[in-house]
């Protein structure tokens, strides 16, 4: 309806007022006397007359509800503008709030670890694959302040490991996570420093965890116990957290006692980690 009018509208009225001149005219050739015809005249142009004015009024409300709803929309679509945009604003300093509680962090750990060089990056995408856990990070030989080497070991703010950079490309690394079938760290757990090995196990991949085995005989393994690294080869800093003893399980034959380790790293939330490009090698 509201195109038809604004479309017709003005025929509309065209002929409302055109049909009124013509009863206008036809009064007027009439004279003053009230003889049959003009009677006649008077009782159809007073209905036509009515009619024509009734129909003016109603093309006037058309046209002050179409102008009326035309703001409306315009002043819908301008909120709807403001609204995103203050939703974005609140985003934005959400993010720059984290960013900021991310740097904090940052520092704290990097005053403990003066020998540390790091290098920040962003997470771009993850594998979609079941049979392996990495992620691409924003950082590689073009685009780095230090250099990045296959092997080097990525951190959150807080030193939680949480892998190591398996291929480097010149924008880009793709980094295996803690938790990988195929990652193998050397570790230290609880308050005895019982040395054994965080390797990546399948079926623990699936639930999120890894596996603390190659123990030696008297090693006691307590729920709740820190897992952190030992040191062990030239890529990965002892002293970082891997994680948490979440249970402690046997083999099949029963004789052997392993771990099943929480990642201390949340890997369903992270955006943001540090690669550990250089450190001193503790003797």
């Amino acid at each position: 309806m509201k195109d038809y009018i604004k479309k017709n509208g003005l025929r509309v009225g065209i002929v409302v007022i055109v049909v009124a001149l013509v009863v206008a005219l036809a009064a007027s050739l009439l004279g003053g006397s009230a003889g049959l015809l003009a009677n006649l005249s008077g009782s159809v142009a007073n209905p036509v007359r009515q009619a024509a004015s009734s129909v003016v009024d109603w093309i006037e409300g058309i046209y002050g509800y179409i102008y009326e709803y035309d703001q409306l929309v315009e002043e819908n679509n301008n909120l709807r503008a403001q609204l995103a945009e203050a939703q974005q604003e609140a985003i934005n300093a959400a993010e720059y709030e984290e960013e900021n509680q991310r740097l904090r962090e940052l520092l704290g750990f990097a005053e403990k670890h003066e020998d540390f060089v790091m290098e920040s990056a962003k997470i771009t995408e993850w594998t979609s694959s079941n049979w392996s856990s990495t992620f691409t990070i924003s950082k590689g030989t073009a685009n780095a302040t230090n250099e990045i080497e296959v092997g080097d070991c990525v951190i959150t703010e807080y030193g939680a490991l949480v892998g190591q950079i398996i291929e480097v490309g010149s924008t880009w690394c793709t980094v295996r996570t803690i938790i990988d079938s195929s990652i193998d760290v050397g570790a230290l757990v609880g308050e005895a420093r019982s040395v054994g090995m965080c390797i990546g196990d399948f079926a623990l991949m699936q639930e999120g965890c890894l596996k603390l085995t190659y123990l030696a005989e008297n090693a006691q393994l307590v729920e709740g116990d820190v897992v952190t690294t030992s040191g062990k080869g030239s890529y990965i800093p002892s002293g970082l957290i891997i994680g948490y003893i979440q249970s402690v399980l046997s083999e099949a034959n029963g004789q052997i006692i392993y771990g099943v380790v929480e990642p201390a790293c949340d890997l369903d939330n992270l955006s943001q980690v540090y690669i550990i490009t250089d450190f001193t090698i503790q003797e």
